[in-house]
C-alpha cells in the first residue's frame, strides 16, 4: 500500500508540473522571459498613436484563444505520456508485488506426499503474502506429521503381525491333525500374510524412494512372467502369457518395479477366463499389461485402483484388493502414471508410463 501510495504521489506531482509548464510557456512566450505571446495575426502597427480599448480587448481575446489552444494540445500530449507511465509503473509495481504469490502457487502445485517436507520459506517484508506462506507452511507441517504417523502405524502394525502369523502357521502344520481344516486354515494365514506384505509395501512407496538404481524393466517382465507362469496364483484359470519387452532402462527400486510387475501380472491371470490370455509389452517408456476375461464397466475403472475394492471383480480368487493399489502407488513413487481401459472383448489394459529416462 505504501508503494502504490508513492506511485500515486509521484504521478500526480509530475501532471500537475506539466501542466504547469504548458501554462507558463502560452502565458509568457519562451522560458525565463515575460514577453507576451502575441497571435499570429497581429494588429496592424500603429505609429505613434496608443491602441484603443477595443483594439486592446481584441488583442486580449486573441491571446486568450491561442494559449488555450496551445494548452488543449500540450494537455492531451502530457495526459497520453502520463497513461504510458502509469501503465508502465504499474506493471513493473503488480509484479513485483504479486511475484510472491506466483511463487506460492507454483510451490503449492508441485506439492504431493512425497515431496511434503518441503517448505516456501519466503523472504520479505511481514506482509500479508509472507503472513499466507508462513500459514501454508504450518498446515504442510500438520499434514507431514500426518502422513509420517499413518506410514508409521501401518509398517509397525504390519511388523508386529507378521511373528505371530509366522508362529500361528507353525503350529497348524505341526499340531494339526485334521488335512481339510489344516489347508483351510493355512490358506487363511497365507492370505493374512499377503495382506500384510501388501500394507508393507504400500507404506514404503507412499513414503517415497530415498536412492534410485538402473533397473532393467524388461528384464524384469520377463523374470516375472516366467515364475507366474511355472507357479500360476491359487484358483487362477489356465491361461497362456508372453512376453514382448524392449529394452527399458529407469531409475528406481528394483524390489518395488518386480512387485508392480508381478502384481500386475497375477491380476491379469486371476481376473481371466479359462484359455484365455494375458501379454505383457514395453515399448518406448511405457509398459502395457492386457489380458482376456470378463468385461469391464468403464466407471468402474478408477474403483479398482482404491484399497480393497475389487468393484465387479469376483472375491472367490483369496486377494485382498490391494493388488492395484500398490501397482498405483509404486508407480507414483517412480513418478509415472498408471491408467486401467477395458477392451471392448472384455478384460483389461492396464497401462504403466514412466518418465523418459536419463540412464544410459
Amino acid at each position: 500500500m505504501v508503494l502504490l501510495g508513492v506511485v500515486f504521489l509521484l504521478s500526480g506531482q509530475t501532471l500537475a508540473g506539466n501542466v504547469e509548464m504548458v501554462i507558463r510557456h502560452a502565458v509568457t512566450g519562451q522560458r525565463g522571459t515575460n514577453v507576451t505571446v502575441l497571435p499570429k495575426q497581429t494588429l496592424p502597427e500603429v505609429q505613434g498613436a496608443a491602441l484603443s480599448q477595443a483594439q486592446i480587448k481584441a488583442l486580449a481575446e486573441d491571446i486568450k484563444v491561442d494559449a488555450l489552444s496551445q494548452l488543449l494540445v500540450a494537455s492531451a500530449i502530457a495526459i497520453g505520456v502520463m497513461v504510458l507511465f502509469a501503465c508502465a509503473v504499474g506493471w513493473w509495481v503488480a509484479g513485483r508485488v504479486l511475484r510472491p504469490l506466483h511463487t506460492i502457487t507454483a510451490r503449492a502445485r508441485r506439492m504431493s506426499a512425497h515431496n511434503i517436507h518441503e517448505r516456501l520459506a519466503l523472504t520479505g517484508p511481514p506482509d500479508e503474502l509472507r503472513a499466507l506462506a508462513d500459514t501454508f507452511d504450518d498446515l504442510l507441517d500438520r499434514l507431514d506429521r500426518a502422513f509420517t504417523s499413518q506410514r508409521r502405524f501401518v509398517a509397525n502394525a504390519s511388523h508386529e503381525l507378521r511373528t505371530p502369523l509366522a508362529v500361528e502357521r507353525a503350529i497348524i502344520q505341526v499340531r494339526l491333525a485334521d488335512t481339510q481344516v489344516r489347508t483351510d486354515l493355512l490358506a487363511a494365514n497365507r492370505r493374512l500374510d499377503r495382506l500384510l506384505d501388501g500394507l508393507l509395501t504400500l507404506a514404503r512407496s507412499d513414503h517415497g524412494l530415498p536412492e534410485r538404481v538402473p533397473v532393467d524393466l524388461a528384464a524384469v517382465a520377463t523374470r516375472v512372467v516366467t515364475e507366474a507362469l511355472a507357479t500360476p496364483p491359487p484358483d487362477a484359470p489356465v491361461v497362456r502369457g508372453s512376453v514382448h519387452a524392449d529394452s527399458l532402462v529407469v531409475p528406481g527400486d528394483e524390489v518395488l518395479l518386480t512387485q508392480l510387475v508381478d502384481n500386475l501380472v497375477r491380476n491379469a491371470m486371476l481376473y481371466n477366463t479359462p484359455d484365455g490370455w494375458f501379454t505383457v509389452t514395453i515399448t518406448g517408456n511405457t509398459l502395457t499389461v492386457a489380458n482376456s476375461g470378463p468385461a469391464v464397466p468403464q466407471n468402474t475403472v478408477d474403483v479398482l485402483f482404491e484399497p480393497f475394492q475389487r468393484a465387479h471383480r469376483h472375491t472367490n480368487h483369496g486377494g485382498a484388493g490391494l493388488g492395484l493399489a500398490i501397482a498405483r502407488a509404486i508407480t507414483n513413487a517412480h513418478d509415472g502414471i498408471i491408467t486401467a481401459i477395458p477392451r471392448a472383448q472384455g478384460g483389461l489394459d492396464v497401462v504403466v508410463t514412466m518418465p523418459e529416462s536419463t540412464v544410459d
